[in-house]
């Protein structure tokens, strides 16, 4: 305290701190870029641990016999959806009311700003239809989803039958206490968020859409399933929803317990996780599944259909199903055993998820990165904005005071019994920038003096010395305030740099501007999925990316587009602007 209280300890360390303004901003912005890499060696990481009590036992036997019959219901809807041309809602409505399901329907119409990149449509409609297997030993006043949705080709058929036949599965069995709802939506995006406001009797994107007929309890948790073959080589768990969301950490903890007892080998972003932590390239694949985590999360868009639950505070994420050239092979029984012993355990909460974290990173489905330990290192990247604004802050003011003692110097010059004497060109030059440039010569001065005084008469200074005194005190405090007004101006114009160095900080400002910086994210996220592209198909994912981005906005609510417009722009062109100012 002692240091901030003492005036010249305070200037002091203000001085030293504007010196070496450059040096620490450099250090903290490499430090940052240090610590955040480092996170990814495994040593700084946490091992991923169970705090939902009612989720820590595995030791339940799963059990799922269906598989076989559940992928013969997979090619039965392939079947109908090709001789209809779309999603085949009669054949869905008999088949899980079949099953002993309450079945209903909703159909929905969303009119798009523009063309989506894939079908070229302006307006999208559909049904959804879904069945509730109501709860027989509870008030039924909680709810569980499992959805699957229906896409166009031959995509994701094996995922609508294994939920069908987990609906049947799950109907013969009496130790329910939550409603299970099973969903089929069309669409993808579009017909879960018609779902979800039409459950919870919201319309925050303008959407048509009937209202529900049938609903269940409370929503507690959500599972969406993207299955596109027989057999698949892993499963991969994808988190991350609308604006960054993630779902509680304990949700993807039990994914993998469950993965690690059935003995099915699991992903997230689509990478293995590796023991060779210690190696440089175990460390390497730690940096790229952490990185490509965070970027998913900056791009603001849901990954999957689960990531419009999150906004309603339903923890919610997505299996997807990945067939590769791997020799290993996991079959449709195998991933229901797992289905259904999630379910079970999501079954037993006495209350939401809420006890580990919502805010982290992942290196692997076995580390993770808490907000307490990746914070620090963007807390040092905001130091540098503090100190630039502080140092800026300390210049503008040095000129501002600048200004002032010009300006009490002027009003000192009027003061004596000789009258008023001509103004200098010390004085005149720094008082130019309140009002123009002082004349030599006692007329001039004179008429400057009356410019920056006016209302002082000069023959009445002789006599009235104590008038003068309060004129004095009163134009200094104008002059104080002009000063403030031009002093960060001077100190904008005052910097100017030499043409060479100009143009240098134009190509810097350029390479950072946010189309750029979209630019390199986009081959940059390619090399992190080990998926390079040529320059054009990354031009085409380019402007790809921007209208989705676009889209996002407009459909479901994303924050990007807004902050990009509203705020990271303008600043970018402001920036411009100072380097190129007149």
């Amino acid at each position: 305290m002692g240091l901030l209280s003492d005036p010249n300890r305070r200037r002091a360390l203000i001085g030293l701190l504007t010196r070496l303004n450059a040096p620490i901003c450099v250090v903290c912005y490499m430090a940052g870029v240090a610590w955040f890499m480092g996170l990814a060696f495994e040593p700084f990481t946490l091992r991923t641990y169970m705090s939902e009590n009612a989720m820590g036992s595995t030791m339940v036997e799963e059990r799922f016999p269906a598989g076989e019959r559940a992928l013969a219901t997979g090619r039965e809807f392939a079947a109908h959806k090709k001789k209809t041309g779309g999603m085949p809602v009669d054949w869905l409505v008999k088949t899980m009311q079949s099953r002993g399901l309450e079945v209903f329907t909703q159909r929905f119409s969303r009119r798009l700003p523009f063309p989506d990149e894939d079908k070229e449509r302006y307006m999208v409609k559909g049904t959804n239809v879904y069945g509730i297997l109501r709860a027989p030993r509870a008030p039924r006043t909680e709810a569980l989803v499992l959805s699957a949705p229906c896409t166009a080709g031959d995509h994701n058929n094996q995922a609508v039958g294994l939920l069908l036949g987990l609906a049947q599965y799950f109907r013969n069995q009496v130790y329910w206490a939550k409603d299970i709802i099973f969903l089929v939506n069309e669409h993808d995006l579009i017909g879960m968020q018609a779902w979800l406001e039409g459950y919870h009797h919201t319309n925050t994107t303008g959407m048509d859409w009937s209202p529900l007929q049938g609903r269940g309890g409370s929503i507690q948790a959500a599972l969406s399933l993207e299955l596109s073959s027989d057999v698949v080589t892993s499963l991969d768990l994808v988190l991350e929803g609308l604006n960054g969301q993630l779902p509680n950490l304990d949700l993807a903890n039990l994914f993998y317990a469950f993965c690690q007892k059935i003995g099915v080998l699991c992903t997230t972003q689509g990478k293995l996780q590796r023991n060779d932590w210690d190696s440089v390239s175990g460390y390497s694949h730690a940096v790229q599944t952490m990185m490509l985590m965070a970027m998913k999360q900056a791009s603001g868009r849901p990954w999957g259909d689960h990531g419009l639950f999150l906004r309603y505070h339903i923890e919610a994420a997505t299996i997807k199903g990945i067939n590769s050239f791997r020799q290993y092979k996991t079959d449709a029984t195998t991933v229901g055993r797992l289905l259904e012993g999630m379910y079970r355990k999501l079954n037993n909460l006495l209350e939401r998820l809420h006890q580990s974290y919502f805010f982290y990173l992942m290196s692997s489905l076995s580390h993770f990165v808490s907000i307490g330990y990746y914070m620090p290192a963007f807390g040092l990247l905001g130091v540098i904005l503090l100190l630039r604004v502080s140092s800026t802050g300390y210049l503008t003011q040095f000129d501002v005071v600048q200004r002032s003692l010009h300006a009490k110097s002027i009003v000192l010059a009027l003061d004596g019994d000789a009258g008023l004497r001509p103004v200098g060109h010390g004085a005149g030059l720094e008082g130019a920038e309140a009002g123009g440039r002082a004349l030599p010569g006692r007329a001039a001065g004179l008429h400057r003096a009356h410019q920056l005084l006016p209302g002082l008469h000069p023959g009445s200074h002789a006599g009235a010395r104590g008038r003068l005194r309060h004129a004095q005190r009163a134009k200094v405090t104008r002059l104080q305030r002009l000063g403030d007004r031009c002093g960060s101006v001077r100190s904008l114009t005052s910097r100017s740099s030499s043409p060479p160095r100009r143009v240098l900080s134009a190509f810097v400002l350029v390479v950072l501007s946010p189309a750029c910086t979209l630019l390199f994210s986009v081959f940059f996220f390619q090399e992190l999925q080990e998926m390079p592209v040529s320059f054009l198909d990354g031009w085409m994912l380019y402007l790809s990316v921007i209208s989705q981005g676009i889209l996002d906005h407009a459909l479901y609510g994303s924050l990007v587009y807004p902050l990009v417009a509203l705020l990271v722009y303008p600043c970018w062109l402001l920036f411009w602007n100072i380097l190129f100012w007149k």
